[in-house]
């Protein structure tokens, strides 16, 4: 770990906080979560980001901040929020790294905050959890259902947000995509729920 890479950290966790610009209660509280952290660091152990990921952080449309999440020595893996084999085996073509929360860089009981990035032409199916969440699109375009309504398509600053326990499915096109969540309440992944793919 190096002096400056913590210090890389804590600035861009600062600067992530602006993303979480909205009035609602769940972004405002990202919002003062990110601005009160006093320490983080950042693990040396690195996975990299797949190149269609790095390709649609690059594009102009691209949020700023994607330049420094390319920088920064993040350990991408495919999440592990289920531990269902259909769960994992619909996760490989996923990028993932907590920030902040029960298992991040920084801990937190309060939050679960992170980066979240798919490959083309993915699915990533239907799903439940107690917690509230939200989705802000950095970069690419990712297409979100929300309970019984039809696909939407999300680009960067683009939102879909989650209430508690509703059903809710992503997948991609041509473009990868990249965001950041937050999931705030009930934090616990036990309640977790993965049904697959919607039906067609």
């Amino acid at each position: 770990m190096s002096f400056a890479n913590d210090i890389s950290l804590k600035s861009f966790l600062l600067n992530l906080a602006d993303v979480f610009d909205g009035d609602t209660e769940i972004e405002k509280t990202a919002r003062r979560e990110l601005r009160n952290i006093s320490q983080a660091n950042i693990n040396t152990k690195q996975g990299a980001l797949p190149a269609p990921i790095l390709s649609v952080m690059q594009q102009s449309d691209a949020h700023p901040l994607c330049g420094d999440i390319i920088e920064l020595p993040f350990d991408w893996r495919p999440p592990e929020t289920s531990k269902s084999p259909l769960y994992a085996k619909h996760s490989i073509f996923k990028s993932h790294v907590e920030l902040v929360g029960p298992d991040g860089l920084v801990k937190s009981e309060s939050i679960r905050l992170g980066l979240y990035g798919m490959l083309p032409n993915s699915e990533y199916g239907v799903r439940t959890h107690p917690a509230e969440e939200i989705y802000i699109m950095l970069a690419g375009e990712c297409f979100w259902k929300r309970g019984d309504a039809p696909y939407s398509c999300e680009r960067s600053n683009g939102r879909s947000y989650h209430p508690s326990l509703m059903p809710h499915a992503s997948k991609t096109e041509d473009q990868a995509f990249m965001s950041v969540y937050a999931w705030v309440g009930d934090l616990s992944t036990e309640s977790y729920e993965y049904l697959g793919l919607p039906k067609k």
